[in-house]
């Protein structure tokens, strides 16, 4: 491979080269009047001792200033079968919560997403400035999760689900 192979990371590149990366589907929400939320694939684990998760949003999101006031919020793994959550939640312009009917105010009115495979009630300890992104990183308080799904993935600009094609023998 020579200099001449390579290219330079622009933000097409970027995106091309992150669309290869499957990432688990999450909603984050925080109550707020009206409360807010947003679709992230940035969510990941950071911590076991304390447990400490993290996420990314962008500042200019309309979600961002309630994020950034938010005292606690909620982390949700998405199930396979709710892209339409996804894209709601991923839409700019539109009142999310009353597009997505399927919700309920949980501990400390933050909204938690009815079917989500799992959620985390979240204390945010730092949000982190990078680039035009915030890496907010926070501590789970308590949650919920179902051991009969499996989730939701994004993966080349499509939704798509971990499960098995009948037939196939992985081994």
């Amino acid at each position: 491979m020579t200099a001449a192979d390579l290219a330079r990371v622009d933000a097409d590149l970027f995106r091309s080269v992150l669309r290869r990366q499957a990432a688990s589907v999450t909603v984050v929400t925080a109550a707020g009047d009206p409360p807010a939320g947003f679709t992230a694939t940035s969510f990941t684990s950071v911590s076991l001792d304390p447990p400490l998760v993290s996420f990314c949003l962008g500042r200019d999101s309309s979600s961002w200033p309630t994020v950034d006031r938010a005292g606690h919020l909620a982390v949700h793994l998405l199930a396979e079968g709710q892209e339409e959550v996804a894209r709601i939640f991923a839409t700019s312009g539109i009142d999310r919560f009353a597009t997505h009917t399927g919700w309920h105010r949980g501990p400390h009115d933050v909204p938690i997403i009815d079917g989500a495979l799992a959620w985390l009630l979240c204390r945010p300890v730092q949000r982190i400035p990078a680039g035009d992104h915030t890496i907010v990183v926070a501590q789970p308080i308590v949650g919920r999760h179902d051991l009969d799904g499996d989730p939701l993935v994004y993966h080349a600009g499509r939704y798509a689900s971990l499960a098995e094609e009948p037939g196939v023998n992985l081994l």
